[in-house]
């Protein structure tokens, strides 16, 4: 799947952003590219529906979410942050490369919870898109 995304900071808040933790804040500007796991498409079902919530998280259209950019934890140097739109818990990371990686859509709380618990799978799943992607070029370029 080929994501046209234009990586600017639409951010237009300089010391303070409603929709932006400080972790988030201090990432945004220096994301690369977007890297989307199967696993995400597979969560969706719907493509168009995953490339309007990826452009909305990017775009911190804080308007269409209950949450954005909540930092969740820190596995091994990858920053693993949640959107939440309705009953969806959207999962995604930066990486040390400063890639932002869509990993999971979670419908249900509770099964969000025991996914945040592995942490082992949640890191191997990010090598797994990572390698897969460097094989691929599948990112989205500035």
């Amino acid at each position: 799947m080929d994501f046209k995304v234009l990586l600017k900071n639409s951010c237009n808040y300089k010391d303070f952003c409603p929709s932006c933790n400080s972790h988030f804040m201090n990432l945004r500007p220096k994301i690369t590219d977007v890297i989307v796991s199967n696993h995400f498409l597979r969560d969706l079902k719907d493509e168009t529906k995953a490339n309007s919530l990826i452009k909305d998280i990017l775009d911190c259209s804080h308007s269409e979410f209950n949450e954005l950019h909540k930092f969740e934890e820190n596995i091994e140097g990858n920053m693993i942050f949640r959107a939440k739109k309705d009953n969806l818990h959207i999962v995604y990371c930066i990486d040390k490369k400063m890639s932002i990686i869509f990993l999971r859509v979670i419908r249900n709380f509770d099964e969000y919870k025991k996914f945040m618990n592995e942490k082992r799978e949640i890191k191997s799943m990010i090598d797994r898109v990572q390698s897969s992607d460097s094989l691929n070029s599948s990112s989205s370029s500035l």
